[in-house]
């Protein structure tokens, strides 16, 4: 027999792969309740925008429609959730045994009796960026954030909803499962421990001026070519480029783009390498006849990863230049890219053409910006790095992080991190 410490849940802050991950541990392994505050309207986090993830090139719906299943089978209320929501102040229980947490709940328009049936959407007069593709496309207000949305229901975009002179979405559904004046919600819940899982962000590539990300059309982002290569994606699956839909062969993968530089982000984003060596072999796969060219500081793969760089090299239409792309100009007659390469091997100025270029950005961790709009009691100590990330976790205050809170890691490497948290919070709360 087990006896727990503490019998209030565990409150996971953030609702992606590790948060996800951390709290399915938890519940399977001791009766502890767990509680996932996740800012979004959908659990699964930026996995889900990805066409592919190492190692072994999965669709992502296929392990997090696993990981809804287990959620689903788990003992009534020992997962909760808590979408569109944001914890807004974290101090400590005056007994010393466990934290008090503020948590604002933005209005839940739809409830549990949607059956995304559609006829909302098709009511819909008003558009909105869709920020699952990185707005390469739209949706209507109400929308479904994407295929594997749990839970599995409609949501409306406040900021583009006209909720004072249209509600022709409400007077459609047939189930009544929209509420246009629903209001927010403000609670509290008292915890036992927080695992800090709030993620990232990708790097913000226009402060990179000299490779033209937000100039030029045909300048994208790694996290955009994800969405481009898949069949859910703006383009359903094909490779085009954004300024006139052409079918692309010459592409060029620009690695480091704000990673270990000292004006932006210092550090390696562990993932970069990987990712460009996948995606130019998604370009490969569905372009037979392109060439795509990978211009490196250092590829970085190790491990088992050294398989895709082997693969990589194996099909000669994938290049390899070792140099720095200086400065991305535009060919304004055709909307090609020039690119002035600094060829490290020879020491010499190159000058290469591109249709279209893939900027490796970096990882910006979420939890130093989510840590500012937290009120966080004064005898609360949660220490965050010069880069960004939580170090020093403290056991004895139950205070523990996972994944990219942590430092930069890739998919796998966030669900081990994951299962690192969750054994924390076991070894504290109970006694065998």
């Amino acid at each position: 027999m087990s006896e727990l410490n503490n019998g209030n849940p565990v409150l996971i802050i953030g609702g992606g792969h590790s948060g996800v991950s951390a709290a399915l541990e938890i519940t399977e392994a001791v009766d502890k309740k767990v509680c996932i505050v996740e800012k979004k309207p959908y659990l699964g986090g930026r996995v889900l925008q990805m066409y592919k993830y190492f190692p072994k090139l999965c669709p992502p719906f296929c392990g997090f429609e696993i990981n809804t299943k287990r959620i689903k089978s788990s003992p009534s209320d020992n997962i909760k959730f808590y979408v569109s929501s944001v914890v807004e102040e974290i101090s400590k229980e005056k007994a010393g045994t466990g934290y008090t947490v503020k948590i604002r709940q933005k209005p839940q328009y739809i409830n549990d009796n949607c059956t995304i049936c559609g006829e909302c959407v098709k009511e819909c007069p008003e558009n909105r960026p869709n920020d699952f593709n990185y707005g390469m496309d739209t949706t209507k207000a109400i929308y479904l954030p994407n295929i594997s949305t749990f839970p599995l229901k409609y949501t409306v975009d406040e900021e583009y909803c006209k909720f004072s002179s249209c509600k022709k979405c409400e007077d459609a559904c047939k189930y009544n499962a929209i509420d246009l004046n629903a209001k927010e919600s403000v609670f509290e819940l008292k915890v036992s421990d927080i695992i800090f899982a709030t993620g990232w962000k990708p790097y913000n590539l226009e402060k990179l001026e000299n490779l033209g990300y937000g100039k030029f059309k045909n300048v994208i982002t790694n996290v955009m070519m994800e969405r481009l290569a898949a069949e859910t994606g703006p383009t359903n699956g094909r490779i085009l480029r954004p300024s006139d839909g052409k079918e692309v062969n010459d592409v060029a993968f620009i690695q480091c783009a704000g990673s270990r530089n000292e004006n932006h982000l210092p550090y390696c984003s562990a993932v970069c390498c990987m990712a460009s060596l996948k995606q130019a072999l998604y370009l490969r796969e569905k372009n037979p006849s392109s060439s795509p060219t990978i211009f490196y500081i250092d590829l970085r793969t190790p491990g088992r990863y050294e398989n895709f760089l082997n693969k990589a090299n194996g099909d000669e239409n994938i290049k390899f230049n070792k140099g720095i792309v200086g400065k991305i100009s535009e060919d304004r007659s055709t909307g090609d890219l020039m690119l002035d390469v600094e060829d490290m091997l020879s020491g010499k100025k190159i000058k290469f053409r591109a249709e279209m270029v893939v900027l490796a950005g970096g990882m910006y961790p979420n939890i130093k910006d989510d840590l500012s709009n937290i009120k966080i009691g004064g005898d609360i100590k949660i220490d965050i790095d010069e880069n960004g990330f939580i170090f020093n976790e403290d056991f004895d205050a139950g205070i523990f992080s996972a994944g990219v809170a942590k430092f930069p890691l890739d998919v796998y490497m966030s669900g081990q991190s994951a299962t690192s948290a969750a054994l924390s919070v076991i070894q504290r709360n109970v006694k065998l």
